[in-house]
Order: C-alpha cells, then sequence, then structure tokens
C-alpha cells in the first residue's frame, strides 16, 4: 500500500501566482496579513495565504468598490502591479496526480502504489451526491484529487476533490471558426442536448492569430470566461452562474490550477458549503459537495495572450473587489449586484466596455413592483421584480453576458469592433493570440442532469411547473456578519432603483391623497354654499 510520503505532489500554481508564493493556513491564521473579515468566512476552511512581504490587493476603506476599483485602474497601468489575492480557497492541503480509480471505487492506483480510497462526507444540505456512476465514470480516466491522508488509515486518501485529467484543452484541437456574434455563441452553448449535460469534454479552437502559436499555447497566460448551466432540480437556478478565470495553459493542455473569482452571496449559507472566493478551477468545478460540475454543464470561453499583463491586472482587480465584497462594502444582490453584474462592472471598470443590452422592460417593473407586493403580501419581492426589470440585461443574465463578453473579444481581436478602443482593450487586441471555446459536462451522480442557463424571463418561465406548488427552491439559512468587522466608516450601501421606485409611489399617492382630499373639500364648500342659497328647501 502506499503512504502519503509516496504520492503526494503540490499545486505549481494559483493561476497566474506560483504556489511557492504561499503557505497553506486556514481562516483562525492569527499571523496572515489578509483582512480579518476576509478569514472569518473560513475559520474551519483550508485556504492558501501570500508569504510574508508580498504585494497584496489593497482596498479604499472610504470608497464603494467600483469607484475604489476606478481610481486604482487610473493610477495602475496593466502590467504595473502584480497584486496577490487576500487568499486562495483551496479546500484541501494535498493532491495526488495521475491516479485511477479501481473499478470498485475503494482504491486508487499512483506510480507509487495503491491506496485505499474514500470520499470526503456529503453536507447534510446537499441534497444529491457521488454514486455509483459516479465511479463507474471516474475508473475509465486518471484522475487529479485533493484531499487528505486518514489520520487513522495512513494508508488511505479521503478525496474532497476529484478532477479527471482529460478535462483539458485538445491540443491537436483544429481551427474550427465561428462569426464574431452573441449568435454563435448561443449556438455552441446550446448545440448539444441538455447543453452537454451528458456529452463528452470538448474544446474547439475558433480563432488564432497565427498557426504557430497552437505550438506556443502551453504555459501562454489566458484570460477565460466562465458560464455555468442550469440545475435540473432548482427553479431558482436556471439562470446559470458566471465567473472571470486568469492562469497559464499547462503544458498538455491541463486547466486545472486556473484561478476563478465566483462571487456569491456571503450572507447566507449555502446548502453545498459554497463560499464565495478566488479558487483553483478544480476545486470550483469538481469539489464534491461545492463543485460546479455536479449540478450541471459549463461553458469557457479560454484567451490565450503574448504577454500576462491584461490578466495579472484583472486579477488584481478582482482581488480588490473582493477586499470589499469581505468587507461588506457592498453586499450581493440577485439583480444589482449578482455573479455576473459584479464580474462585468469590474471588467468595465477597467476598461472592456462589454456591450450593454439595457433593461428588459421599465414598463413591466413600474407596473409589476404594486402587483407583485400586493400579490404575495410582500414589498421586497416586488422590489426585486422591479430592480429585475430595470438592470441590464448584461449583468442580469449569465448567459447573456457570456454571449456579449465573447462576441465582442472576437470582434476586438480580428478588427470588427466599431468603437473607439479603450487602452485596455487595445492591448487586449494586440495580445491575444488564441480564442478557445469549452463544453464541460455535467459529472455524473444523483443529481438531476442539467441544461443550457436561459437568457430571458420568458425562457425562465417556461421551465417552472405550471403549478407554483410544484416549484423546487432549495431553503437556506442566514450567515450573519459580525457587526464588529463591520467598518463604521465604511460608505453606507447604494440604494437600490427601487429604492428611489418605492420613494416615488409614495410621494404619487401623496399627491394623490391630497389632490382627492382637496376635490373632496371644493365639492363640501359647494354643497354648503347651495344649501345656504334662499329658495332650496
Amino acid at each position: 500500500m502506499s503512504t502519503q510520503a509516496d504520492a503526494v505532489e503540490t499545486s505549481p500554481a494559483y493561476g497566474l501566482f506560483p504556489a511557492d508564493d504561499f503557505r497553506i493556513t486556514n481562516g483562525e491564521c492569527a499571523d496572515c496579513d489578509t483582512i480579518a473579515q476576509a478569514l472569518w468566512f473560513f475559520r474551519k476552511e483550508t485556504i492558501a495565504v501570500p508569504r510574508p512581504g508580498l504585494p497584496l490587493a489593497g482596498f479604499d476603506p472610504q470608497l464603494r468598490a467600483k469607484e475604489d476599483v476606478r481610481r486604482w485602474n487610473a493610477l495602475t497601468p496593466p502590467g504595473s502591479a502584480r497584486d496577490y489575492p487576500g487568499l486562495v480557497w483551496v479546500g484541501s492541503p494535498q493532491v495526488i496526480e495521475h491516479a485511477r480509480l479501481a473499478a470498485s471505487g475503494e482504491h486508487i492506483q499512483t506510480a507509487a502504489g495503491a491506496s485505499r480510497f474514500s470520499l470526503a462526507p456529503r453536507l447534510e444540505s446537499n441534497r444529491s451526491f457521488y454514486n455509483a456512476d459516479s465511479t463507474d465514470f471516474f475508473s475509465q480516466r486518471e484522475l487529479r484529487l485533493r484531499g487528505t491522508w486518514d489520520h487513522q488509515d495512513p494508508a488511505g486518501f479521503v478525496a474532497r476533490t476529484i478532477w479527471p485529467e482529460d478535462f483539458r484543452i485538445d491540443p491537436a484541437t483544429a481551427l474550427k471558426p465561428i462569426a464574431a456574434t452573441p449568435a454563435a455563441i448561443r449556438e455552441f452553448v446550446r448545440g448539444e442536448p441538455r447543453g452537454g449535460a451528458q456529452s463528452a469534454f470538448a474544446s474547439q479552437l475558433v480563432w488564432q492569430r497565427d498557426p504557430s502559436a497552437a505550438q506556443q499555447r502551453a504555459g501562454r497566460p489566458l484570460i477565460g470566461i466562465m458560464l455555468n448551466g442550469a440545475q435540473g432540480d432548482d427553479d431558482e437556478a436556471h439562470g446559470g452562474h458566471f465567473g472571470l478565470v486568469t492562469g497559464r495553459v499547462g503544458a498538455q493542455g491541463q486547466m486545472h490550477e486556473w484561478l476563478i473569482a465566483n462571487f456569491y452571496t456571503l450572507d447566507s449559507e449555502s446548502e453545498k458549503g459554497i463560499i464565495a472566493a478566488m479558487l483553483p478551477l478544480d476545486s470550483y468545478l469538481a469539489d464534491l459537495n461545492s463543485g460546479q460540475a455536479w449540478y450541471r454543464p459549463s461553458y469557457m470561453l479560454v484567451a490565450t495572450l503574448r504577454d500576462e499583463r491584461t490578466a495579472v491586472h484583472l486579477a488584481s482587480a478582482l482581488a480588490r473587489v473582493f477586499n470589499q465584497f469581505y468587507r461588506h462594502q457592498f453586499v450581493y444582490q440577485h439583480a444589482a449586484a449578482n455573479c455576473t453584474g459584479i464580474s462585468i462592472s469590474t471588467l468595465r471598470t477597467i476598461g472592456w466596455d462589454v456591450p450593454a443590452l439595457g433593461s428588459i422592460s421599465w414598463g413591466k417593473a413600474i407596473a409589476g413592483l404594486p402587483l407583485v407586493a400586493v400579490q404575495t403580501g410582500s414589498l421586497s419581492k416586488g422590489k426585486a421584480i422591479f430592480d429585475y426589470f430595470t438592470e441590464d440585461q448584461t449583468r442580469l443574465f449569465p448567459a447573456t453576458a457570456f454571449e456579449q463578453a465573447s462576441a465582442d473579444l472576437l470582434q476586438l481581436v480580428s478588427g470588427k469592433a466599431t468603437r473607439v478602443l479603450t487602452p485596455y482593450e487595445e492591448m487586449l487586441r494586440q495580445d491575444v493570440e488564441e480564442i478557445i471555446l469549452l463544453r464541460i459536462p455535467q459529472l455524473p451522480s444523483s443529481r438531476a442532469w442539467g441544461d443550457y442557463p436561459v437568457a430571458a424571463v420568458d425562457e425562465y418561465r417556461s421551465r417552472l411547473p405550471h403549478d407554483p406548488a410544484e416549484h423546487q427552491i432549495v431553503p437556506v439559512g442566514p450567515r450573519p456578519f459580525p457587526p464588529d468587522l463591520k467598518d463604521p466608516g465604511a460608505p453606507e450601501l447604494k440604494l437600490l432603483r427601487s429604492d428611489f421606485a418605492v420613494a416615488a409611489y409614495a410621494a404619487g399617492m401623496l399627491l394623490l391623497g391630497g389632490w382627492l382630499l382637496r376635490l373632496l373639500l371644493r365639492r363640501r364648500r359647494g354643497k354648503d354654499r347651495s344649501d345656504a342659497e334662499p329658495g332650496n328647501e
């Protein structure tokens, strides 16, 4: 039997940053330079933090996140700063590569020998988990595992993340161009049954500057755009999820150590154990509880770069936004500041002006707020409808953002963009070497199969059961933020559009009430004068 001294390897990098620049710890760390607010969320989690002396992403405590990033961006040309994230959520401290899982699912085989194999436990709130279908799938390929050695069994490995090593960019993938349009991107996402949930992993080279770029791909820095599909058993998750990725292409096209910025609500406990963080792509997709690939298919656009300046600038900006997020200088909101909105706003703030599509309908929003509030007896639900219908669709729907940003990048690099380019966009135009689309299937488990994400309200409604009682909604508990970690000098949270709408409705009601009262009084005075005139008895 193999032991922990034999087969453990470590990640060579977390995105663009060498793993040797970090040390493994947890959120209870007393000597970390990471801000206390960030550490609080990871008290019981394994994280990697930068070693002392390295430049950390900062923040301005007196500015809202967008203004903070805008000021930093104005003072920081791309490539001039390499700011490390305050933490990387790695989940588990140990890694085994090139492992083979026995058909029984009880052992793994590596070059060092065999080890007993078991799984990290399923969270009680997680409604689905690894099953025999999972074992059958994983036993057919080499695996990269994150986990820990069993303290009671030195020859036993407890896996938390199971990553298929054949999920990688195919070095031999042939050029197959597509149109630089949102419709072409949508066709790629929706081209397979169930959005590719049960299809094979696929990589498609859709643009390259020069045929020699493929031979130089290994080690290239990259920017990626992640789109996760719709879940098959959660009627609140048909819209999918969105994230931005940075890293380097592995020697054989590997992608597991890329770093994704996963913005997710901090104020409630996820039933899957998800915590908003920058984390390795294998953990993001394949953690046994929180991994997105266990719930739905996913899609990526990957742009390889001749220079890392735009990717490092993006990674540093995202780390800065996370500082503001952990500090609660802004909070996650499903319309105004969801995973898509935060990511797209960050891109726009540093100079990539991803095209906006505008709101769904202000008219429907104005009518919907009071109607939904009355129907549900909840003003907050009425306000939510208003904010949804008035938000820019590129900040609202993950699929729309993916389509618009992907098509826009294809237009930038191919010289088809019609607008005047910003300095950041000009760098992208110069630096992008290849653009590759990836389709990542859902991992088999007891979970229902997912699908491609919807990109419109009507599409969302079409997937809901007609009977509201049949809607699948997963209840989650709150995660109160400690008052002593809140900075009293931080700016107040920005008001929502629906807050102004409610104020306008209230003012309108007051004006209407005043007008009706005035009309009533005028009629009363007229009646009194009429009654006082002679001959009216």
